[in-house]
C-alpha cells in the first residue's frame, strides 16, 4: 500500500535525508534551497510512503515530488529548472507505476488538481540509470511533451577542442595578465550581471544579491564563484552549482573590458582543464526560451565553442484522469 502525504516543515530532515541519498537529487532539492523564495509560491510537495498495512508506523519514505501548486495545476517545481519524482536505489519500475497513481489520486482528491506540469531531473544529474519516471508517467499518466529545452554540456573526460575564436580568446586574455581565481565577491558579479541583463534584456537576474549570498552562506560546498582580475580589476567570471557529478554554470557574465579581453574564455579554459577536469559533466544549462519554442543562437553558438553539445530539459504535462491504479493506493 502507498500514502501519499503533503510535505511541512516539520518534515524537513526527513526530506533532506532521503534527497541526500537518491539517484537523482541534487542540493537544489533540498528544502534549504527550496524554500527561500517560498513567499513567491505556494509549496505542494509530496512524500510517498509504502507499507504492508493499514498501520504507517513502520511506512517507508519511497520517493519524493518538489511541487508547487497554481490553482488547480501542480508544477514541479515552479521556481526550479528541473524536479521531478526524487527516487532512490530501491524503486522500480512497476513501484513507479503505483507511485503516480497514488500521487494522482492525492491531488485529485485531497488538492483539487486536475493538470500536472512536470519537470525530470536531467539524465547528467543521475548517480545511476532513474528513468522510472518517464515511462510511469506515460503508462499512468498518459503524459505529453509540452516543451523540449535545449543545455550544451561538455563531457569532462573528453572535451572537445574550444573553436578557433574561443581559443584566440584564451591566448589574448593569458598575454594580457589575466588571472582567474575563486572569490566571495558576490556583489561586484551580481552588478556586471544585472548591467549585461538589463542591456540586452531589460530585466534583472533571477536571484538578488541578498538571495545568492544566503544560498552561498547555506551551501557554502556547492555554490562557487569563478571571477577573471586584471590587478585589482575585476572583468567577470561564472557562478557555479556543484552537483554531484555535474558542474552547472548559474551564471556567467563579463564587463565590457573583460570580453574585449577575452576573460571568460580563459575562466572556461581553467575550469574544464584544470579546476574541474576529474568530474564528468559541465552543463552550461539552456538556451531557449518559452519552453524550447525559441533558440537564442549567440548564447549556444558561445556555449558550443567551448565544447559543449545538447542535453534536452524535458517538460511534460497531463491531465488527471478517473481511473487509477486503485489497487495499490491507500
Amino acid at each position: 500500500m502507498l500514502t501519499v502525504i503533503r510535505y511541512n516543515q516539520d518534515r524537513a530532515a526527513e526530506w533532506d535525508a532521503f534527497v541526500a541519498g537518491a539517484k537523482n537529487s541534487t542540493f537544489l532539492l533540498m528544502r534549504g534551497y527550496m524554500d527561500y523564495h517560498s513567499d513567491r509560491f505556494t509549496d505542494c510537495s509530496l512524500m510517498i510512503y509504502k507499507h504492508k498495512d493499514e498501520e504507517t508506523i513502520n511506512a517507508t519514505l519511497v520517493a519524493l515530488l518538489p511541487a508547487t501548486i497554481h490553482g488547480d495545476e501542480l508544477r514541479s517545481h515552479g521556481g526550479l529548472t528541473y524536479g521531478g519524482l526524487i527516487m532512490n536505489a530501491e524503486m522500480t519500475a512497476e513501484l513507479c507505476l503505483d507511485v503516480f497513481a497514488a500521487i494522482n489520486s492525492f491531488l485529485r482528491n485531497e488538492c483539487g488538481v486536475n493538470r500536472v506540469v512536470y519537470k525530470p531531473t536531467p539524465w547528467i544529474y543521475h548517480t545511476m540509470p532513474a528513468e522510472e519516471d518517464l515511462y510511469a508517467i506515460v503508462k499512468v499518466c498518459k503524459a505529453q511533451i509540452l516543451g523540449r529545452e535545449v543545455s550544451s554540456t561538455i563531457c569532462l573526460d573528453n572535451p572537445l577542442k574550444f573553436t578557433k575564436q574561443r581559443h584566440r580568446g584564451v591566448n589574448k586574455a593569458r598575454r594580457n595578465g589575466i588571472q582567474v581565481e575563486e572569490s566571495n565577491d558576490i556583489k561586484a558579479f551580481w552588478h556586471i550581471l544585472d548591467n549585461n541583463l538589463m542591456a540586452k534584456y531589460g530585466v534583472h537576474p533571477v536571484h538578488t544579491i541578498a538571495e545568492l549570498e544566503l544560498l552561498c552562506s547555506r551551501f557554502p560546498d556547492n555554490i562557487r564563484l569563478f571571477m577573471a582580475y586584471l590587478g585589482d580589476e575585476t572583468l567577470g567570471g561564472t557562478l557555479v552549482f556543484e552537483c554531484g557529478r555535474v558542474v552547472h554554470t548559474q551564471y556567467i557574465s563579463a564587463s565590457p573590458h573583460g570580453k574585449e579581453l577575452g576573460a571568460l574564455d580563459l575562466v572556461f579554459s581553467w575550469l574544464i582543464n584544470e579546476r574541474y577536469a576529474e568530474k564528468p559533466y559541465l552543463d552550461f544549462g539552456k538556451s531557449t526560451e518559452d519552453k524550447g519554442s525559441y533558440l537564442n543562437s549567440n548564447l549556444i553558438h558561445q556555449k558550443e565553442g567551448f565544447g559543449g553539445r545538447g542535453v534536452c530539459y524535458d517538460i511534460y504535462e497531463w491531465t488527471i484522469e478517473e481511473e487509477l491504479r486503485d489497487d495499490k493506493i491507500s
